[in-house]
């Protein structure tokens, strides 16, 4: 098994401010690959940049190249780190054009820099799940797998369930 991972940016790929003075965050490499050099997976993988956006700035333009590329990307299965705030709507869109492979879209609330992140955890669980499913576009985030239609998110927690 082989497992393309898409960074499209979102908190879970934050990163601090590389010039001096600032204090907004950045986005940088894939929070993924820093994960995966901890995990020393067993599995065959590949990483790459759709966009560095946080996901309130991500157009439909965007989503539309998105699936464009996982189509031409040879690969079954699939796992996107976004950002929370319109997850859900990515894979809505994802699901409706991509029948035959396996996506599974994930993030985190705080940056995966920081020690006390979800990300390692929400990655982790994305993972299991691309081993254990086929085809459909899933959302993995706070312990739970849901399929993008079924899931749902409280905005008063930010939880999804």
């Amino acid at each position: 098994m082989k497992i393309l991972f898409i960074q499209t940016g979102g908190t879970i790929d934050k990163d601090y401010p590389q010039t001096t003075k600032g204090w907004a965050f950045e986005f940088g490499e894939p929070a993924t690959r820093r994960i995966l050099e901890k995990l020393k997976p067993s599995f065959d993988y590949e990483i790459i940049t759709a966009f560095q956006k946080d996901s309130l700035e991500i157009t439909d333009a965007d989503r539309q190249d998105l699936a464009k590329l996982i189509k031409e990307k040879d690969f079954k299965k699939i796992i996107i780190t976004h950002g929370t705030d319109t997850m859900i709507e990515t894979a809505r869109i994802l699901a409706e054009q991509i029948k035959d492979k396996l996506i599974i879209i994930t993030g985190a609330m705080l940056p995966e820099r920081f020690s006390n992140s979800e990300a390692p955890i929400n990655i982790g669980s994305a993972i299991a799940t691309v081993n254990l499913l086929n085809q459909g576009v899933f959302i993995s985030m706070h312990g739970i797998v849901k399929p993008h239609d079924e899931i749902q998110r409280d905005m008063n927690t930010g939880k999804f369930y």
